[in-house]
């Protein structure tokens, strides 16, 4: 079949959502290279730019229970519109600011972009949701948008390189906001509307819960990476933000409309899937860092790393990044081959086997590189079928909340991850030449870390049942939505 047949009643609005995914990785691509030039155009010091990370990270794993639920309730393209219009406001100020409080804050709210893919599989598989396919046209479209996010992180990767050098700070930081701005305009008149929204009212009391916790849990995280292990404020803040989930289980459990359906993490198809994706971001969220300063790493000075150039460095990420491509469009094909949940643990292995992999292969820029890539292909898949399974066994009024929780689980873990391995970078690095290397254990440490939670994942996806997020084998015609046909995510699983 052409994709446009598979893709079935989503196929009018795919483009448009994979062009706001394309800006998306413009977003997390452009600014990465630049963010010496930043912090000199700012006046602070290199290593306050963790503050920029921190904050994101924080705000990030705020909004996106609350925009995914409100996604549900009162439609999902309103609150993609919401999203892009408050991340194309903070692209421009970013431009126009050499105040660092400003441009921390404008940072920050720039991390709405967060919530696009979330809301987008929600958009796509409730319009899909009374077809034959769902699953499968959701896994598809899943597939190409993640492309178009891996595509979008490499051109805006390389324009910023090209640029940075012909352009001034306020007109380079005007690229990202100008492509945010034109997204903005995509949404509003190329998209359309979530059918069947559930209404009601936002548990503003469940989201105060939750927010409570993620601060508490990602503030303490991100102090601890500043201070170190001994800070025990940073401590004290970690263990408030994991109590506090208690009492707002207990708060969620007696709601008549929670915020989130913690039921859903009783669920034998959804809890492996939002466990997958924390363990995940210990990988694809925490560990590209200590990839790329090992490959820097000079070997003649320190006995390890590869000693490699910018651009060299470069070629790296970008084969990773091209092969998460590839790994996200293969995943709809293998995932129609061998079912989903048998794909998934398939990429859950390969992270595995290629972080493994770098304890005896680490010494060669062909063996780092052949590493990468196989990370990649199964990190590709990953990024596109977590939210697309959640997704397909989620219940219909909880479509929006399980794929933000994929992201937001995923945040967590990448928050927890980045603390780790940096303190495990910074522990030896006394022995380094002038302290300013991460020591080989440290790194040691962050391969061995990222290919053992990779593996548990795999592990915990063989426990879900054999068809889950797969579409009924039997399927007839289309359901009649009229008539209970948005129940296929959940009947499919048992089939």
């Amino acid at each position: 079949m052409s994709r446009a047949t598979r893709l079935g009643p989503v196929a009018a609005i795919v483009g448009f959502l994979a062009f706001v995914e394309f800006t998306s990785g413009i977003i997390q691509g452009y600014y990465t290279p630049l963010l010496t030039d930043i912090a000199r155009n700012l006046g602070i010091h290199d290593a306050d730019v963790n503050w920029l990370e921190g904050t994101q990270l924080m705000l990030s794993a705020l909004v996106v229970p609350a925009f995914a639920k409100l996604g549900d309730m009162v439609g999902h393209k309103r609150m993609l519109v919401w999203s892009t219009a408050i991340t194309a406001i903070a692209s421009i100020s970013l431009a126009f600011t050499d105040q660092f409080w400003v441009f921390l804050v404008a940072w920050a709210l720039q991390g709405f972009y967060v919530v696009w893919l979330p809301l987008e599989i929600a958009l796509i598989w409730s319009r899909s949701r009374g077809s034959a396919h769902p699953a499968a046209m959701t896994r598809t479209a899943a597939g190409l948008l993640v492309a178009a996010l891996e595509l979008g992180a490499i051109a805006g990767a390389l324009s910023a390189g090209a640029l940075a050098e012909v352009l001034p700070m306020t007109a380079l930081l005007l690229v990202p906001a100008v492509a945010v701005t034109v997204c903005f305009f995509v949404v509003l008149f190329g998209v359309k509307e979530s059918p069947d929204l559930t209404g009601g009212r936002l548990d503003t009391g469940g989201l105060v819960l939750i927010s409570l916790s993620l601060l508490a849990l990602t503030g303490g995280l991100s102090f601890m990476r500043l201070n170190g292990p001994a800070d025990l404020l940073s401590w004290a803040l970690v263990v408030l933000g994991v109590l506090l989930v208690w009492p707002f289980a207990r708060y969620e459990l007696r709601h008549p409309d929670p915020l989130i359906d913690v039921r859903m993490f009783r669920s034998p198809m959804l809890w492996p899937v939002f466990l997958t994706a924390g363990l995940f971001g210990v990988s694809v969220l925490g560990a590209q860092a200590p990839l790329s300063t090992f490959a820097r790493t000079d070997p003649s000075a320190v006995g390890y790393g590869l000693g490699a150039t910018s651009f060299q460095t470069s070629l790296l990420i970008g084969s990773y990044v091209l092969s998460m491509v590839v790994g996200a469009m293969l995943f709809p094909v293998f995932a129609r081959r061998f079912t989903p949940r048998v794909t998934l643990i398939g990429a859950s292995s390969m992270v595995a086997v290629g972080f493994l992999l770098f304890l005896p292969f680490h010494d060669g820029y062909g063996q780092v590189l052949a590493n990468m890539i196989i990370v990649g292909l199964g990190s590709g898949a990953l990024v596109a079928a977590l939210p697309a399974a959640a997704a397909a066994a989620a219940p219909p009024t909880q479509t929006g909340v399980a794929t933000g929780l994929t992201n937001s689980v995923k945040t967590v873990g990448g928050a927890i991850a980045s603390c780790v391995f940096g303190i495990a970078l910074l522990g030896s690095a006394g022995e380094a030449v002038h302290g300013t290397a991460g020591s080989f254990a440290g790194y040691m440490t962050v391969w061995l870390i990222c290919g053992v939670t990779a593996a548990v994942a795999a592990g915990l996806l063989a426990l879900v049942p054999k068809l889950a997020f797969s579409d009924p084998v039997d399927a007839e015609p289309p359901a009649d939505p009229t008539t209970g046909g948005g129940d296929v995510g959940a009947s499919a699983a048992v089939r």
